[in-house]
């Protein structure tokens, strides 16, 4: 069965380096938490699956998703495994909360084959702007 997976801004990250210095920060015991307001719909899908994570109007990186638990105040919590895996940059629209990819949609190994990924990124995002990208 196909994995699904989720993309997430990585906010306050302006780079891949501090995206990787706050995933060092946050890791415990080999595993990671993101905290999120709703459990997805989809929950039993994703494990297994991995949250993407744009940093710049790009995917950049991955997580895997290890499973999902309540928490006392309401909320819940992804925990995901404190590896971060860094992949060949792949164009992405930046978004509010997360949003499910699917397994074909994923960035490959391989990178992105359009070129996008090329583009300096300041040039990448002010097409995306223009909604040319």
């Amino acid at each position: 069965m196909p994995k699904l997976h989720l993309t997430k801004v990585a906010f306050g990250c302006r780079t891949i380096d501090a995206l990787q210095k706050r995933v060092a920060a946050r890791a415990s015991g080999g595993e990671m938490r993101v905290v999120t307001r709703m459990r997805p719909k989809r929950s039993d899908e994703l494990i297994g699956g991995s949250i993407h994570w744009i940093v710049k109007h790009r995917l950049v990186g991955r997580q895997e998703i290890l499973r999902f638990e309540d928490r006392k105040d309401g909320r819940i919590d992804i925990v995901l495994s404190a590896a971060l895996e860094l992949i060949s940059p792949y164009p992405k629209r930046a978004h509010q909360g997360w949003r499910y990819l699917e397994s074909a949609d994923a960035p490959g190994e391989d990178g992105d084959d359009s070129g996008l990924s090329e583009l300096p990124p300041l040039l990448y995002t002010r097409l995306a702007a223009l909604a040319l990208v």
